[in-house]
């Protein structure tokens, strides 16, 4: 006989839902692990590819800064050789600026996205366990 309560009227029905729910809950928890872990992981890329791209400017700012070096030297040694070497530095002082904003923000993605943890789902994970073993302390 089922009680007039609307609660399952064997034992056989509770472990089959508590063992549905605890699957449904694993289930969950392994997607935003997996959530979690992606997006972390796009920030290290994304930095990976801003360090990258400040090399790349890096390496271009001290090339023209050579050259504007090569040209100053030149100009000051050939008289009437012209201001030619300003332009190179100007290009050089660019580059430089797109250098330290590359490595300025690889530097804040690779910060957000490193160690690749799905802290959120440990969390999550910890206050189910906590809120379990609180439960399971009220009734006995």
């Amino acid at each position: 006989m089922a009680p007039s309560n609307g609660k399952p009227d064997n034992l056989v029905n509770v472990v089959s839902e508590v063992s549905d729910r605890v699957s449904n809950l694993v289930r969950e928890e392994i997607e935003l692990a997996k959530v979690e872990v992606t997006r972390k992981a796009t920030s290290l890329l994304k930095g990976t590819v801003a360090i990258a791209a400040g090399a790349v400017f890096g390496v271009f700012a001290i090339v023209m800064g050579l050259e504007a070096a090569a040209w100053a030297i030149n100009t000051v040694l050939v008289p009437g050789a012209g201001n030619l070497w300003l332009g190179f530095l100007i290009v050089f002082g660019v580059l430089a600026v797109l250098a330290v904003l590359a490595f300025t923000t690889a530097t804040r993605l690779l910060k957000r996205g490193a160690p690749p943890t799905p802290t959120m789902a440990i969390d999550e994970a910890k206050r189910i366990r906590e809120t379990v073993a609180a439960k399971s302390e009220v009734e006995a």
